[in-house]
């Protein structure tokens, strides 16, 4: 018969339910519903809302894998059209969808975590409870190893230990990304033949005869050796590579890109991550993944590939400095082997996303486009004044003609007034494009110190600002952007 303990376990591990485990709340109950339970993440939604109707499946999900939970963690929503409009003003909701974490009826904090399901989970279990669960015996080991995640459990005699008080300081800095557990059971000690030891278990779907299940913590009694074990370890040879944890994955990084899908086709899937694998273990220098190619789709429209065609993996990859190549070649082991070796020496020619040069760029705007950026902008020498737009942008199509009056206005003077579309083209790492449009100004004698215009964006401010800033005086304005007068100004 199973014990009391790994029951709770089980249950803690996710039992299924569906849509109807996401409370429904609205002004009338929100507070009354809310006390009633412990920890609960509230999505403020509107129906209409097309962020909110691609969270809704997800969020759905993630309230079964939290059915059970120990501490319990209740996952609710709010209409804000309708029945929860006056709730929804009361927390400053302003847009769709704001997710809170709720304790009781109390706003603990805003929720900026993943917005897939175990993502979610994983995030909201992290809030709660202790960072670091205790194992108190058996089957409670057995359950917190009956999961898909690597997960980390240290075995110390002491609570007090020196190991024992790392560990704790490193899951609590950690706990939003990794799972972690710990015991003093002396029983559980003895079964595993250690003493103030930590370990990482790679759970079954990622386990491969070309690394070991588990490794052994072999550092010092720190906070930095613990953090470094797991940075070395926690993805092994090839991570797996999710739209939540993308950002965890240093330069310089070989991807391949397929259909990823350890629900569906866990075979499939380890099948050619054991090809990239065999081929990783060669390349310590260079980090490895795989990733589902439908997630991330945007990064092959990053390589100029608009659809992966066929079974077999895209490769791409980045190096330190961010530059991008492409494996040409069909996939296999045998190609990649030679693409990554290829990548180290640094043999490979990167690829750059960009536009045709414009057969005729005699415009008093410029056009800069990824493969004439350097002739044109970084070489020239003259002040730059250049927009980084996007097509579609509204904001940018009001700028425009505004822009060509510019470029018109100071024809004649030693600055370029140019235009980029950063959507076609690779934008060099010095501007940080986060949004349309975005203006540099650059001064000709520090080209690789572009300054972020923050200036009106009417005629007048874009005088004013270059003849203020321009390296040497503008021949039509004074300093002040006011136009200079000349002798036949004043006959």
């Amino acid at each position: 018969m199973l014990t009391k303990c790994f029951l709770l376990c089980l249950l803690a591990l996710g039992a299924y339910a569906g849509e109807e485990d996401v409370l429904d709340l609205g002004d009338d109950d929100f507070t009354s519903k809310l006390d009633q339970h412990e920890n609960t993440l509230v999505m403020f939604y509107a129906p209409w809302c097309g962020h909110c109707k691609r969270l809704k499946p997800e969020y759905a999900k993630a309230a079964e894998l939290l059915r059970g939970n120990d501490p319990p963690i209740t996952l609710a929503k709010v209409d804000c059209t309708e029945a929860g409009k006056d709730t929804c003003t009361k927390f400053g909701v302003s847009g769709y969808p704001t997710l809170k974490i709720f304790s009781r009826s109390e706003m603990v904090s805003e929720y900026n975590g993943p917005r897939e399901a175990p993502g979610i989970v994983k995030f909201m279990q992290s809030q709660v409870g202790p960072a670091s669960k205790e194992l108190k015996g058996d089957d409670c080991h057995k359950a917190f190893l009956t999961t898909d995640e690597v997960s980390l459990i240290g075995y110390f005699e002491k609570e007090s230990s020196a190991l024992s008080t790392a560990f704790q300081a490193v899951a609590k800095k950690l706990r939003e990304k990794v799972r972690f557990a710990h015991t003093y059971a002396k029983s559980l000690i003895e079964k595993e033949g250690l003493t103030d030891h930590i370990v990482l278990y790679r759970p079954k779907a990622l386990q491969n005869k070309f690394e070991p299940n588990t490794v052994k913590f072999e550092g010092k009694d720190s906070i930095a050796d613990i953090n470094d074990f797991i940075a070395k370890n926690y993805f092994g040879l090839v991570g797996v590579r999710t739209r939540d944890n993308a950002g965890q994955f240093e330069n310089p990084l070989v991807v391949a890109y397929y259909a990823v899908d350890y629900v569906k086709n866990p075979k499939g899937t380890n099948y050619w991550r054991n090809r990239v694998i065999k081929i990783g273990k060669e390349f310590p220098e260079v980090n490895f993944a795989i990733s589902n190619k439908d997630d991330f789709q945007h990064e092959l429209n990053d390589f100029g590939i608009e659809f992966a065609k066929g079974e077999k993996p895209v490769v791409l990859a980045r190096d330190a400095k961010n530059q991008k190549f492409i494996l040409k070649d069909e996939f296999s082991v045998e190609s990649l082997e030679k693409f990554v070796k290829d990548f180290v020496a640094g043999k490979l020619e990167p690829f750059l996303k960009s536009e045709p040069i414009p057969e005729d760029n005699s415009g008093n705007v410029k056009v800069a486009v990824a493969k004439n950026f350097e002739e044109l902008i970084s070489n020239a020498d003259s002040d730059i004044l250049i927009e980084f737009y996007a097509p579609w942008c509204g904001h940018c199509k009001k700028l425009a003609p505004i822009f060509d009056e510019l470029g018109d206005k100071l024809a004649k003077e030693d600055v370029i007034i140019a235009k980029m579309d950063a959507t076609a083209n690779d934008v060099p790492p010095q501007f940080e494009v986060r949004g349309f449009p975005t203006l540099f100004w650059i001064p000709k004698n520090s080209k690789d110190s572009p300054v972020k215009y923050e200036g009106g964006r009417e005629l007048e401010d874009f005088v004013k600002y270059i003849a203020k800033h321009s390296t040497e005086s503008l021949k039509g304005y004074d300093r002040k952007g006011n136009p200079v007068k000349t002798p036949s100004d004043e006959l």
